[in-house]
């Protein structure tokens, strides 16, 4: 896999649900840490997504909002 975004989170896939048509996958990155991600039904079919796969989360925005308590 080629790509030019830096911020590549490799993982494993937890958790994949399915609404009408877009689908929420869950990758446990390590030590705790799970992202989740909104992608369309067809793209997990693609993609062949099932729980216990690997999977990378690769992060590419040009805002990145940080907040503190």
């Amino acid at each position: 896999m080629k790509i030019s975004a830096r911020n590549r989170l490799k993982g494993k896939v937890v958790e994949v649900t399915k609404g009408a048509t877009t689908a929420h996958v869950r990758i446990d990155i390590g030590n705790g840490i799970v992202v989740t991600s909104s992608i369309t039904n067809e793209a997990v079919d693609e993609l062949g997504l099932q729980v216990g796969g690997e999977a990378y989360a690769v992060v590419k925005a040009s805002d990145v909002m940080v907040a503190v308590d």
